[in-house]
């Protein structure tokens, strides 16, 4: 194998774990991809892995090395996107990540239609509720709903979410309308993970009004918590993108909203400029339009 294929079969099993399925990811067979590692171990006199029967581990010095590697793929990808004018025609695999409910609900759509727009293009979409290291996992692009903090990482702003307290116009006629967030301790709470784990609930533009909580029902995930909503049990605490439609529906309906904190900007991050490949380009400027176009995104 030439060097290129080298690294590119070193990442392929690095990020399924198993030389067999790095062999499918890559086109070779088995044998043929672990010689292709021995070669490359015994070119660099490090070992790249930890083998036992069941399971392939990178090395603390794999992990570190798998990080340089992919930077020098992704360049060498976005230097041969510039030099064949690939920015008309993006291809290639995209890789994509965003919290759970976000990425059903808006992400998943505008995926579609974007890889029926682009053809050469395919794509895995992780849905996770925590901050993915793009580097470290080999992801191109994440949504992020909250500020950012400092990193090397660029944003581009798509709208923004509020926090919102929910219940069913049923549970609202049978039990009141809070009026402050101070009454919320006399309603049945539903605590959402992920949105609300702790029992203190904080209202107002800088979030210095506190409610401390004792939630009779905690979930552990959104879809749970509203369908209890929904079902007149209690209120919850969502974020506004998560129940547009039950809103215009009329299922649930928000209450305490003068006493809501700032809003939380939603931004869809990636590494630096040099690095963005035709396919991650176009992704960027299709999702950026898509998006910025939903109205529960906007102020």
């Amino acid at each position: 194998m030439d060097r290129i294929q080298l690294l590119e079969v070193f990442t392929a099993v690095a990020e399924a774990g198993s030389f067999a399925a790095g062999g499918r990811a890559t086109g070779l067979s088995a044998p043929s991809v672990t010689r292709g590692i021995n070669e490359l171990e015994e070119r660099l006199g490090a070992r790249l892995f930890t083998r036992t029967t069941r399971v392939v581990r990178l090395t603390d010095v794999g992990q570190t090395y798998l990080e340089e590697v992919r930077s020098i793929l992704a360049d060498l990808q976005a230097a041969d996107d510039l030099a064949s004018g690939g920015a008309a025609r993006p291809t290639g695999l995209l890789r994509i990540t965003a919290p759970v409910e976000f990425g059903r609900i808006h992400v998943a759509p505008v995926l579609a239609d974007f890889l029926d727009t682009y053809p050469d293009v395919s794509a895995d979409l992780l849905t996770v509720d925590r901050v993915v290291n793009l580097v470290e996992e080999g992801i191109d692009v994440a949504v992020r709903i909250g500020d950012l903090p400092p990193t090397g990482l660029m944003a581009v702003r798509i709208g923004y979410v509020r926090r919102v307290v929910c219940a069913s116009p049923a549970y609202l006629k049978a039990n009141g309308v809070p009026k402050t967030p101070q009454d919320l301790q006399s309603h049945k709470i539903i605590s959402v993970s992920g949105i609300s784990p702790n029992t203190e609930w904080r209202f107002g533009k800088d979030r210095d009004q506190v409610v401390r909580l004792k939630p009779r029902l905690r979930v552990s995930n959104v879809g749970a918590g509203l369908a209890l909503a929904q079902a007149g049990w209690g209120l919850t605490r969502v974020l506004s993108y998560q129940i547009g439609p039950n809103l215009q529906s009329g299922s649930l309906q928000t209450v305490l909203e003068p006493f809501e904190p700032e809003l939380l900007p939603v931004h869809l991050v990636h590494q630096e400029g040099r690095r963005v490949t035709a396919k991650l380009r176009c992704f960027l400027d299709f999702a950026r339009d898509r998006l910025r176009g939903v109205p529960v995104l906007s102020r």
